[in-house]
């Protein structure tokens, strides 16, 4: 049942993933670096503290008493994960949406899931599985099983992309001279490596969030693990994010003269600052149920590799539903069928390795 659960709460999170950005399409005569700023507010600053404070009260406390030294990677993670993101466009525009997002979502998910099992393997740690674990346990075959076929069907889903874009062409004449297919590489495997950071960041917070655990099974004993236990690590992981964002937004504000949106007269500002804030909440909300997922199936490779798996997922399969894929020759619609097939066959994989621990 807790795996079950588990895998429903990843679900959710991978869908606030793939849908925050609506309301973001609905804002009006406004920037991206104004609009990307104000929903990073309440994505990063306003929401985690309230989700916090309606779960874990003393979370404050928590943070307050907890050693510099895991405050600082926690923070630094962030940081990292937060420039991952801003070069995920810069990947996107070199190699095109369909192999940059594939190739950086998958150097995502592979390296969140296996970094830190690598480094517990050097670095042992109660509690923590190294990369040992992958090759010795049932439950840890299972889930680089299911990590390997999720692999391919990322693949699948990368080629329908590019023979949609050969065959359709899709790509627009400014959007064919930004192809530049070597830097793209080079920038998708930073922008894939720094994004893998949040797993990172919720490793090195991890201790925040064991202190949460203690104190609410120890007032709720044989009820299980702590739903909410990451919310509290979630505040410093976003701290970092915000600064990488803040700063590069900051910047084309003044360098583009944008600031001036929040002002304009033209511009639907009470509509805009709502949709900016509904936007933002929802992006939060994946990590919200990230954390609840990785609860019930436990700190390891299993939360994040289903995580990654339901956003790229969940991205294809809203192409499908939106008829994006119409009029695409037979070979380039069964690729696609294909890749979303294995994928959920890697959920199912994935979540079943829960049966063996």
């Amino acid at each position: 049942m807790n795996a079950l659960s588990g895998v429903l709460f990843h679900f959710i999170g991978g869908f606030a993933s793939r849908s925050f950005y609506v309301p973001y399409k609905k804002v009006k005569d406004w920037s991206w670096e104004s609009m990307w700023i104000l929903g990073g507010l309440f994505s990063w600053i306003i929401i985690p503290p309230i989700a916090a404070w309606l779960t874990i009260p003393d979370f404050a406390q928590i943070i307050e008493h907890t050693d510099f030294s895991i405050l600082g990677y926690t923070f630094l993670f962030g940081l990292l994960w937060g420039i991952g993101g801003l070069t995920y466009g810069l990947g996107v525009r070199y190699l095109g949406v369909s192999l940059g997002s594939s190739l950086i979502l998958g150097l995502s998910m592979v390296f969140g899931s296996l970094m830190p099992a690598i480094y517990y393997y050097f670095n042992k740690v109660s509690g923590k599985q190294g990369i040992d674990y992958f090759f010795t346990e049932k439950a840890g075959i299972c889930v680089l099983i299911g990590l390997m076929v999720c692999v391919v069907g990322i693949y699948l889903c990368a080629k329908a992309g590019m023979l949609k874009e050969k065959s359709l062409g899709s790509l627009s004449v400014e959007a064919k001279s930004d192809y530049n297919f070597g830097l793209g590489i080079i920038v998708a495997i930073v922008s894939g490596i720094l994004s893998a950071c949040f797993n990172f960041g919720i490793e090195s917070g991890k201790p925040m969030a064991d202190i949460a655990n203690q104190a609410w099974k120890a007032a709720n004993p044989g009820q299980g693990e702590f739903l909410y236990q990451n919310n509290v690590s979630y505040i410093v992981i976003l701290w970092g994010g915000f600064t990488t964002n803040f700063l590069w937004c900051i910047y084309l504000l003044f360098k583009n003269k944008t600031i001036k949106d929040f002002g304009k007269k033209s511009a639907p500002l009470t509509k805009n600052f709502l949709l900016c804030a509904v936007a933002g909440t929802t992006w939060y909300l994946q990590f919200f149920f990230y954390g609840m997922g990785e609860s019930r199936l436990g700190n390891g490779a299993s939360s994040w590799i289903l995580h990654m798996a339901f956003i790229i997922l969940i991205s294809n399969a809203w192409g499908i539903a939106l008829k994006e894929w119409k009029g695409v020759s037979k070979l380039t619609y069964r690729a696609i069928i294909a890749g979303i097939a294995l994928i959920i066959l890697s959920i199912c994989i994935v979540g079943f390795a829960k049966t063996f621990e």
